[in-house]
């Protein structure tokens, strides 16, 4: 399969800026791979697919606001830091992108906070990226929690908003787990109440971990899918969440999976008998059609762009043609895209 195969545009009034409210509202394309219908719903009719003894996968990984501006040392140059992931805590070295890159050489200092913080620049990593040492006293999370943003898509055309800390964190997030730059998106359409109706229901809950990280930034630039690297994604698959999956699907009921990385976390972690093992591990698992998934029978997921590796995972899950069918039918019924966008099920 190739790149050019399937591309489409979105249209800049169909780019959500904001979440739908409640975010429960937002619109669900329900796609049946069996008889190759679409329904028009809302997510919070979502509860109607499930039944007694399913399970819901979630991501409780949890975002931080890891976007800085500050000023370069000397030249006042004014500088944009986007911190990736801490790399080695005892000597506050992070991973991270600067714009613009080429005002920033190793050695440089930048500020933050009136002076009070600085990124000293340690080396080079890519164009864009950099490894830098940072200076703080004490939990650097609370820091970044009173000076920095949550690292909003470029695409979203607005003003940052002090709201944009609640927009941009799902009600799974665990604040134990404070290392993703983006949400899980699928997971943003979920309320409290929703939850509470789908465990009334008999649903249970499997939790994992993800941490987002540069691959929610990540579009495909090669025409050939095979050379295409993703980037890797860290994820804990507890010992409870595996034997609650291991469970639904010995009692061949469905598993729901809440998200592409989650998707791609358990098809990372399949033992030879078809069951999910609990897992600490990396995963740059690119999946695209043709692919047999082993562990969801259901995915939960948003409509994102062409070049996304989401949306070929989203392709393998329900054929090329039929998500192919999807996405013209959603850009043609004004549905939302991308992070804040409307949601599809595919069952």
């Amino acid at each position: 399969m190739r790149l050019s195969e399937f591309s489409f545009t979105i249209p800049k009034s169909q780019i959500a800026k904001y979440p739908a409210d409640p975010r429960d509202s937002s619109r669900l394309l329900v796609i049946n791979r069996e008889t190759g219908e679409l329904e028009d719903r809302f997510f919070s009719d979502i509860v109607d697919y499930f039944e007694k003894g399913d399970c819901l996968v979630v991501n409780e990984t949890s975002v931080f606001p890891a976007r800085l501006f500050g000023r370069k040392e000397k030249t006042n140059a004014k500088i944009e830091v986007l911190l990736l992931r801490e790399l080695r805590a005892e000597e506050r070295l992070w991973d991270a992108l600067v714009e613009p890159a080429r005002k920033v050489r190793i050695g440089n200092k930048i500020f933050f906070d009136e002076n009070n913080f600085y990124a000293e620049v340690m080396d080079n990593t890519t164009s864009r990226g950099r490894t830098l040492r940072l200076s703080y006293e004490g939990n650097i999370y609370k820091i970044l929690d009173r000076i920095g943003q949550m690292p909003l898509p470029s695409y979203i055309k607005r003003e940052y908003t002090p709201l944009d800390k609640e927009h941009y964190q799902t009600i799974f997030a665990n604040p134990q787990y404070n290392t993703s730059i983006a949400p899980p998106s699928a997971g943003l359409h979920f309320t409290k109440e929703l939850v509470e109706k789908l465990k009334k229901k008999g649903v249970k809950i499997a939790k994992v971990i993800i941490t987002i990280g540069q691959g929610a930034y990540e579009k495909i630039e090669v025409e050939d899918l095979t050379k295409h690297r993703m980037y890797s994604e860290y994820f804990i698959i507890p010992i409870e969440s595996a034997e609650t999956i291991n469970k639904t699907l010995k009692m061949k009921r469905n598993v729901f999976v809440v998200g592409c990385s989650v998707a791609r976390a358990l098809e990372s972690s399949v033992l030879i008998s078809g069951t999910v093992k609990p897992n600490k591990d990396w995963t740059d698992k690119f999946i695209y059609p043709p692919y047999e998934f082993k562990i969801a029978t259901r995915l939960i997921t948003n409509f994102h762009e062409s070049n996304c590796p989401s949306t070929y995972l989203g392709m393998a899950f329900a054929g090329k043609d039929l998500y192919l069918k999807a996405v013209k039918h959603a850009l043609k019924n004004d549905y939302r895209f991308l992070v804040f966008g409307d949601a599809m099920l595919i069952i």
